[in-house]
C-alpha cells in the first residue's frame, strides 16, 4: 500500500522556481509568497515530505565523514526514529548526501538509497542518527520504498516537493494523487534556471482534471488538479 501523494510546487508565471530570481509585484513579495507556500504545506497535513538529492543537498550541507570501519550494518532498512511527528525524506540513489544533524527543522531525516550504496555510507548515516531504506534494485524502486514508508513508519500522506527529476519519476510511475501548484504574480526571465517541468516524457502516462482554482492573498493563485494514472 502506498501513501496518498500530493505534488506541491510554487512558481512564477513563467515557471521559475527560485523566488530570489523573481520580479517584484505591488500585490506582495517573496516573503509573502513563501509564507503562502508554507501555509499550503501545513494545511495539507502530510506525515512526511520528500525531495530529490539536489534539493536536499541545499539543506543538508554536510561533508563526507564515514567511520573507519563499517562494522555491522543493517540492510535493507534502519530506523533511528519510528515515532517522529513528521519525516523529511530524500532520494539519494548513490549515497552522495551527508548531514550535520538527524532532522530538518525538527522533521526526522529518512534517506532512500539504491542497492549498490556502500556499507560505509550506511554506517555514516546510522551514526548520525538518520534513518535509511535501501531499495531492492540499483535504481530506486519507488513503489517498493513507498510500501516500506507506509508499513514501517505509518506514513499515510506524503508531500512531494522536489524538482523535475523526482517529480517526473513519480508522475511517470502513476504514483501521484494530486498536483497542487501555487503561482505568484512574478516573472523569472533568467535563462538556465530551474522551471516547472517534469522529466521522463509523460504523454500517455497521466491525465489531470481540475479540482479548484482559487485566488490567494498577495496576488497568488492556487491551482489544484486530480491526477489520473
Amino acid at each position: 500500500m502506498k501513501p496518498e501523494i500530493v505534488c506541491l510546487m510554487m512558481s512564477s508565471l513563467d515557471g521559475g522556481l527560485h523566488p530570489s530570481k523573481w520580479t517584484e509585484s505591488p500585490d506582495g513579495g517573496r516573503k509573502e509568497w513563501t509564507a503562502l507556500y508554507q501555509k499550503a504545506h501545513e494545511e495539507l497535513q502530510g506525515d512526511a515530505w520528500i525531495v530529490g538529492r539536489v534539493t536536499m543537498a541545499e539543506m543538508a550541507k554536510g561533508e563526507a565523514h564515514p567511520p573507519k570501519s563499517a562494522g555491522s550494518v543493517e540492510r535493507p532498512n534502519h530506523f533511528a526514529d519510528r515515532e517522529a511527528d513528521n519525516y523529511a525524506i530524500a532520494l539519494d540513489t548513490s549515497g552522495k548526501l551527508h548531514f550535520t544533524r538527524p532532522d530538518i527543522d525538527g522533521d526526522h531525516i529518512v534517506v532512500i538509497l539504491g542497492s549498490e550504496v556502500p556499507d560505509t555510507h550506511l554506517a555514516e548515516l546510522a551514526a548520525d542518527g538518520i534513518s535509511y531504506i535501501v531499495s531492492p534494485s540499483a535504481e530506486i524502486d519507488l513503489p517498493a520504498v513507498l510500501d516500506v514508508l507506509d508499513k514501517e513508519l505509518g506514513i499515510r500522506k506524503l508531500l512531494l516537493e522536489g524538482g523535475a527529476a523526482i517529480n517526473g519519476a513519480f508522475f511517470a510511475a502513476g504514483l501521484i494523487d494530486e498536483f497542487y501548484l501555487l503561482v505568484a504574480p512574478a516573472l523569472d526571465g533568467s535563462s538556465g534556471q530551474p522551471v516547472v517541468t517534469f522529466d521522463g516524457g509523460l504523454a500517455g502516462k497521466t491525465q489531470l482534471s481540475l479540482i479548484s482554482a482559487e485566488t490567494m492573498g498577495n496576488g497568488a493563485v492556487a491551482l489544484r488538479y486530480k491526477v489520473h494514472a
